[in-house]
């Protein structure tokens, strides 16, 4: 049967009026208004799912940003382990040497290069009255050097007084059992707290940090111990990432579902018309 109705295409009705003027009206204008302010909600949680989903161990500071150092008592607690964004950051401690506890650690590599550190022992406070805290003071080469700065120090070299110090905090490390074939059985390799404890003085403080202080200055015949800002390192949650694309999709569907309920109003006006109109005298 050959179609005369304009407005009836086989099963399906055509519209004669376009699509744009049923949703140019103020009722699909204001409900386009209330799907562009839904996609925007999904939007913003997509974005701040895809701001979780990367994670970064830099120590609070942007890129090119200078690296002001915080006070230690901030960022690490006596006898507690250094949170792992921490491991790395520049700090300031203020105390007291403790006399005949410096000490020559063997075996520290430099840069490169394979030496001795000198370390001392700190007794955190101005009254240092505060936890004791291993400190790495600088590095040679030569046995003898280091041997000679501990010595000095030990005999009343040190700075007196009240002291105050900047440098990195890094994680304490295990105490080494020495090789037997060293000629000095007593030769420290690492600078462990639970090594020190045992020889150190006693201080007003029973408490020690868990983690040892890389001084940024050296004692006069020593080089500074190089301990460089720790490169951020970043991670990927690919959960969070899958939740974000989610939220995207919504943010979409919300303006589809939109357009999809105008393009249904507008066929079923054309419908209603087309109806109308066959059943008229």
């Amino acid at each position: 049967m050959t179609r005369t109705d304009p407005l009836v295409d086989e099963d399906r009705i055509v519209p004669d009026a376009p699509l744009w003027r049923t949703l140019a009206t103020p009722r699909w204008l204001a409900l386009l208004a209330l799907a562009l302010v839904i996609a925007g909600a999904f939007a913003a949680l997509g974005q701040w799912q895809l701001s979780r989903a990367v994670d970064s161990n830099d120590p609070g500071l942007a890129i090119g940003a200078e690296e002001l150092p915080t006070r230690m008592e901030e960022v690490v607690r006596p006898a507690e382990p250094i949170r792992t964004d921490d491991v790395g950051r520049l700090v300031d401690v203020t105390g007291q040497w403790v006399s005949g506890d410096f000490l020559v650690i063997d075996d520290r590599v430099n840069d490169g290069e394979t030496g001795w550190w000198v370390a001392g022992h700190l007794a955190t406070g101005e009254d240092a009255a505060g936890p004791s805290l291993p400190v790495a003071l600088g590095w040679t080469a030569d046995e003898e050097t280091a041997t000679r700065v501990a010595d000095e120090w030990n005999a009343g070299g040190a700075p007196a007084g009240v002291v105050t110090l900047t440098g990195r905090i890094v994680d304490s490390e295990a105490p080494e059992l020495p090789d037997e074939d060293v000629d000095d059985p007593f030769a420290m390799t690492t600078l462990s707290e639970a090594a020190l404890v045992n020889i150190w003085q006693e201080t007003a403080s029973p408490e020690i940090y868990s983690v040892n202080l890389i001084s940024a200055d050296a004692p006069t015949g020593l080089d500074p111990v190089f301990s460089p800002r720790p490169e951020a390192q970043t991670t990927l949650n690919w959960l969070n990432v899958f939740y974000a694309v989610e939220w995207v999709v919504f943010a979409g569907f919300a303006v589809y579902f939109w357009y999809r309920l105008g393009r249904d109003a507008w066929e079923r006006e054309a419908e209603e018309k087309a109806l109308a109109e066959s059943s008229g005298p």
